[in-house]
């Protein structure tokens, strides 16, 4: 095992800490550790292993024999420093939406897909959070008896749209809660027409909306899953699938509802569960007899995908319902792209492909 050099880009934001705790903690064997972000927030000292470690500017010589570096500081950013990484001998693994539907780019959830890796030039893509822990949950279900389509309903956690949506919604909580009026500036959508209370109330938009009605984070849903399971192809007809996504006042961890149909009609709930309680990364957590469910208060801080409420439809045979709930900021995003760099270490690809290759 090799050691390496680590840039983290937007490292002072809520997943750019988390992924500076989940390299502490991962099986990467930490050469240096770069913390990377805006001119803004240039100078905060951060904590690595216990060290004080200043945060420096982003620049393209920022990444000058850096060896790794895991970027979540926006799609903007990205499209502007991955390539300048990459061309000083980086891979990156991206965790905006930036590069997830080019098909030059893997996108990998490692306990899913991680062969695609062996096609990266340089550059993994790191699904949506809302995705993550979806095909989490029913890779273990497709492996056993096949799957046709998919409907989910999400609700997921303010944390999602950024540490500004939290304390705003804290803010509106404290303001509800004493008479008072508070007038929102980011929640939906913090750059479109309209805000909304998130306090107490739930929100069926999650990024902007399509022209077919849908919102953009629907769309993500659809077409990430579609090239996570169906090798690499985003409009493959071999899943079907489509997406309600809402915000609710929950902190951190999202939840979805999730309605299933698959290809073996002989799929049984023991079957399932079993399929699901023995796939690396899920814990089965569905005794309803004893009120056993995953929630989003217990799934905070863990890595793991939490999935419960595995039931039949009433009126379909094969179709199935489960309910799936992870921390949108650890696997839905920081552990999941610390873990697909841990499975480039152990795949040895950690190292940007020559002409040759």
């Amino acid at each position: 095992m090799s050691e390496y050099n680590v840039a983290i880009v937007g490292a002072t934001g809520a997943v750019g800490t988390r992924m500076i705790q989940m390299v502490e903690q991962s099986t990467l064997k930490v050469k240096t550790i770069k913390l990377l972000a805006s001119k803004h927030s240039a100078g905060t000292v951060l904590k690595f292993k216990g060290q004080d470690t200043v945060v420096e500017e982003t620049t393209p010589e920022s990444f000058t024999g850096i060896d790794l570096a895991l970027f979540s500081a926006g799609g903007a950013v990205s499209k502007q420093f991955a390539p300048e990484a990459i061309k000083r001998g980086a891979v990156v693994v991206d965790n905006t939406s930036a590069f997830r539907m080019d098909p030059n780019v893997p996108l990998v959830v490692p306990e899913v897909n991680a062969e695609a890796l062996n096609e990266h030039q340089g550059l993994i893509a790191n699904p949506n959070c809302s995705t993550i822990q979806m095909v989490m949950a029913l890779e273990p279900i497709r492996e056993r008896y096949g799957l046709s389509r998919v409907i989910v309903t999400t609700l997921q956690a303010v944390s999602g749209a950024g540490n500004r949506a939290v304390q705003e919604t804290l803010d509106e909580s404290q303001a509800y809660l004493d008479g008072k009026t508070y007038t929102p500036k980011i929640m939906p959508v913090r750059g479109d027409k309209k805000h909304y209370q998130q306090a107490f109330n739930v929100l069926p938009q999650i990024d902007v909306f399509e022209e077919d009605g849908y919102t953009h984070e629907e769309w993500k849903m659809i077409h990430e899953t579609k090239k996570i399971m169906c090798g690499g192809d985003m409009n493959s007809n071999d899943i079907q699938v489509t997406a309600t996504c809402s915000r609710v006042p929950v902190p951190i961890a999202h939840c979805e509802s999730v309605y299933f149909e698959v290809l073996d009609k002989h799929a049984t709930v023991a079957g399932i569960q079993d399929a699901i309680a023995n796939f690396d990364g899920d814990v089965l957590q569905d005794d309803p007899a004893e009120q056993l469910y995953p929630q989003p208060i217990t799934a905070q801080g863990r890595r793991e995908t939490f999935v419960g409420r595995i039931r039949p439809d009433q009126e379909n045979k094969g179709a199935f319902h489960l309910w799936n709930v992870a921390d949108n900021l650890l696997k839905g995003a920081a552990w999941n792209s610390v873990e697909i760099a841990e499975y480039l270490d152990k795949m040895d690809l950690l190292h940007v492909p020559s002409a040759a290759e």
